[in-house]
């Protein structure tokens, strides 16, 4: 139920952010408020298998919009997980590669305590890089990155065998292409 719904607002950018992308839109899904409390309820059936997580982190940006939102929902702390130079007080930063180059993610350093267990959100999975990024950013911090959702998964591009490696072994994805 959650699938359809959600799946039939997702819109294909051809060719962006460059040539040969196919760039899935969530805005749609945003903009639809069915459409959204579907995504919301999918992420929240998720929450709770592993028993209640203490805190929901966001990858940046998208991951912000539904994971604000489950932590509102469920009483959870929520952290955002951001690009390097984007929070203001102390951090702790994870190196990842890409496929030209490499980039970071940051967190407060106070921003989890030990032993805290985590659920990642974000729209999408593709290659797995940045999640697992932020799952040992967790791991860094000494909590436990205990579950990823993602909206959407490019299964093409096995993001999910590289979130298994970093530790996460309970991997939630709705909707794939």
């Amino acid at each position: 139920m959650f699938e359809a719904l959600v799946e039939k607002k997702i819109r294909n950018i051809p060719d962006f952010p460059k040539p040969g992308i196919q760039f899935k839109d969530i805005t749609p899904v945003l903009a639809d408020h069915l459409a959204f409390n579907a995504a919301l309820d999918w992420f929240s059936e998720c929450l709770h298998e592993n028993g209640r997580p203490d805190v929901i982190a966001g990858i940046e940006s998208r991951g912000f919009i539904f994971g604000a939102a489950l932590a509102r929902q469920h009483q959870i702390a929520f952290i955002p997980v951001r690009k390097p130079g984007k929070l203001p007080y102390k951090t702790i930063k994870e190196t990842y590669d890409l496929e030209y180059g490499s980039d970071s993610l940051e967190i407060h350093i106070d921003a989890l305590k030990e032993g805290d267990n985590v659920v990642i959100i974000d729209d999408l999975l593709a290659t797995g890089g940045t999640a697992a990024a932020a799952a040992r950013l967790i791991k860094k911090a000494g909590a436990n990155a205990i579950m990823g959702a993602f909206l959407i998964e490019l299964k093409d591009l096995k993001g999910i065998d590289i979130l298994k490696a970093s530790g996460i072994k309970n991997i939630k994805t709705l909707v794939r292409y």
